[in-house]
């Protein structure tokens, strides 16, 4: 297991395929404060300038994130809940009935379950900028459509890392942004390249990755291994879950290793 690919009718057997809509949302969790990303242009965890941007966090009722993705409410920026440390478990419990813990085959195959099961919902300018994890991603999109922008750890000499230093959008009580240093933190290896609009003049390598595109849509599900850089768009008011299992320590991965190495050795990022 290590190419991505869809399965379609993944998911019919999930009683949230057909439940969760935004009324449905409202009247079981509506009033359940969520952990929700906020950012001036939908954009969480991006290099800006010399900083690496996290974005920042509210608690809100889900109500409120529902009413602003129909029109019914205003909140500056953008807003995204992507709190990815299990939070349908820890935020949302009450749909945990409305599909399966984990994704039977996939546990099986790997020979484990799942580290973390994360919600997913936000507005069609939210973001995921181009990275990788040490997880083999099972997503699964409930309603909407979510556009992947795919590219094997292959590409790794490629696609430019450089260091920057943390930060954090802070929202004002103006309801203006302001980035603040994470001071106590480390500096943090990013992409600073956009990969729908690459700056081939300061990354030229990056014209000789290869992307690979995909739509997942409602219904649907992508087996994105782990060490695949993606980079995530979806559909307004989108609804997704994804499953985390931690990958194989193996073959695979000190492979990418000796890649990242020598390409860091070879000063090309």
């Amino acid at each position: 297991m290590h190419t991505p690919c869809i399965i379609r009718n993944a998911l019919q057997h999930w009683p949230a395929l057909q439940k969760w809509s935004f009324p449905y949302l409202r009247a079981t969790v509506g009033s359940t404060e969520v952990s929700v990303a906020v950012t001036p242009d939908g954009y969480a965890d991006v290099v800006r300038g010399d900083r690496f941007v996290m974005p920042a966090e509210r608690h809100l009722p889900l109500s409120h994130v529902l009413d602003v993705l129909e029109g019914q409410a205003q909140h500056p920026g953008v807003l995204y809940v992507q709190k990815q440390c299990s939070n349908l478990a820890t935020e949302l419990s009450q749909l945990l009935s409305d599909l399966e813990p984990h994704v039977p085959w996939a546990s099986e195959a790997l020979g484990k379950i799942p580290d973390a099961v994360n919600f997913w919902l936000g507005e069609a300018a939210a973001v995921t900028s181009l990275h990788k994890d040490h997880y083999e991603n099972l997503y699964c999109v409930v309603s909407g459509e979510k556009h992947f922008l795919l590219h094997p750890p292959s590409d790794r000499p490629f696609i430019p890392y450089e260091m920057y230093t943390p930060a954090s959008y802070q929202l004002t009580e103006e309801g203006t942004f302001k980035v603040v240093d994470e001071e106590a933190m480390e500096k943090v290896p990013w992409i600073p390249l956009d990969p729908l609009a690459p700056d081939l003049a300061r990354y030229p390598s990056y014209s000789q990755a290869q992307a690979l595109r995909c739509t997942v849509q409602a219904g649907e599900l992508l087996y994105l291994p782990a060490l695949w850089f993606h980079h995530v768009q979806q559909s307004h008011g989108c609804i997704a879950v994804n499953f985390w299992y931690d990958m194989e320590y193996d073959l695979k991965y000190s492979y990418f290793q000796l890649l990242d190495s020598l390409t860091k050795a070879a000063g090309l990022n």
